[in-house]
């Protein structure tokens, strides 16, 4: 990895400056030329090819727009505009200070300035991980912009109930597999009731103890959150208290890694590099705003009226395929798909079956006039 100053960093031109910087082998695949954009009061870089109907790719945490390296070309190349910002608080986007400006908002209307200065109406919105729930979020906030919505591991919950679905309180705490989650009620607060104070989103609330321990060694944090071929989901419940809390964050690195890595080292030194620029605080400051969240779209209806598709990963322990029984309830217009043998990665660890089952659905609903093989 080539070593920077912050203060080089900082005053890079650009995502493309600072891709131009890393060697070939850190530039594979290849990303279309970034330029920066303002929206909503701040600047997101934002990485743009192909034409035709637009798809936004939102990415989670602790991700980049560099998620989606392998879907961009795929969707380019069956005529769609794939438009792929660094979200707020991530990569070479701008990351404000305030907390407060990490709530949804802010996220939702960065992207509605997004598609107002790139001249768009709408688009279709595929999101993982915490992108997942800006896309139903934008749905639900601004369905005039919203086309359609790939939701990438990220099933819809309403009311920010996602940590306290019946599976994962249950693998929490087995006595309590009735439970049932309050939507009348401050989600954090009733996981408080739930969850040891280690569990990372209760973790995330309380000081920034999580993002100074992940600040010492990002490549090592990195590292160690972009895991594969870990045991079964059958198994994971099994494990100790503290695994089945989701006490993720802010512990000590073992040396020995379970599973795989997700990430070339190539690719790792690119994660690196973006998060040395930003800390992970910003990324965490959009966990902090879960209540503010709640309490603001507390009498919203919570219907997606929108085309939608779910792609579930049969590994993933937090998301968990389970957790989409029912959905059809809030999401009429809903298809929905479990891909076998993969984990929380989805976009990296399955690109092809992703991008198979991406393109399938876009060309019955949202047919593009250059469709690609699907």
């Amino acid at each position: 990895m080539i070593e920077m100053t912050r203060r080089t960093l900082l005053t890079a031109s650009g995502a493309a400056a600072l891709l131009s910087m890393l060697p070939a082998s850190a530039q594979a695949p290849a990303m279309p030329p970034a330029r920066m954009i303002r929206t909503n009061g701040i600047r997101l870089a934002v990485y743009e090819a192909g034409s035709g109907p637009a798809v936004i790719l939102l990415h989670g945490f602790p991700g980049l727009a560099y998620t989606w390296r392998r879907q961009i070309p795929a969707l380019a190349g069956a005529g769609y505009r794939v438009i792929v910002p660094d979200l707020r608080g991530y990569g070479q986007s701008d990351a404000p200070a305030a907390v407060e400006a990490y709530d949804i908002a802010h996220l939702t209307a960065d992207l509605t300035g997004l598609l107002d200065a790139l001249g768009l109406g709408k688009a279709v919105f595929m999101g993982h991980d915490w992108g997942g729930l800006l896309a139903w979020q934008m749905a639900l906030l601004h369905p005039k912009r919203v086309a359609g919505v790939v939701a990438v591991n990220t099933p819809f919950r309403p009311h920010w109930t996602l940590w306290l679905h019946r599976d994962l309180v249950a693998a929490a705490r087995p006595s309590a597999r009735n439970f049932i989650a309050d939507p009348a009620s401050d989600p954090i607060a009733q996981m408080r009731k739930v969850y040891s104070p280690d569990m990372y989103v209760l973790m995330f609330q309380d000081g920034k103890w999580a993002d100074a321990a992940m600040e010492r060694d990002p490549r090592r944090a990195l590292r160690s959150a972009y895991r594969k071929n870990l045991m079964r989901s059958t198994e994971w419940d099994k494990l100790p208290p503290e695994v089945a809390n989701m006490e993720y964050y802010g512990k000590p690195i073992p040396d020995r890694l379970p599973g795989q890595d997700v990430l070339t080292a190539a690719e790792l030194d690119f994660y690196t590099m973006q998060f040395k620029r930003t800390g992970f605080t910003p990324a965490i400051n959009w966990y902090r705003n879960i209540s503010r969240n709640w309490k603001a779209g507390a009498s919203l209806d919570q219907t997606i009226r929108v085309p939608s598709m779910m792609v579930s990963a049969a590994e993933d322990v937090v998301l968990r395929p389970g957790m989409t029984a029912g959905m059809e309830k809030y999401v009429p217009d809903l298809e929905q798909h479990t891909v076998a043998d993969y984990w929380h990665w989805t976009p990296e660890e399955k690109p092809a079956e992703l991008n198979r089952l991406t393109l399938s659905w876009l060309a019955r609903r949202f047919p593009s006039e250059r469709p690609g093989r699907v």
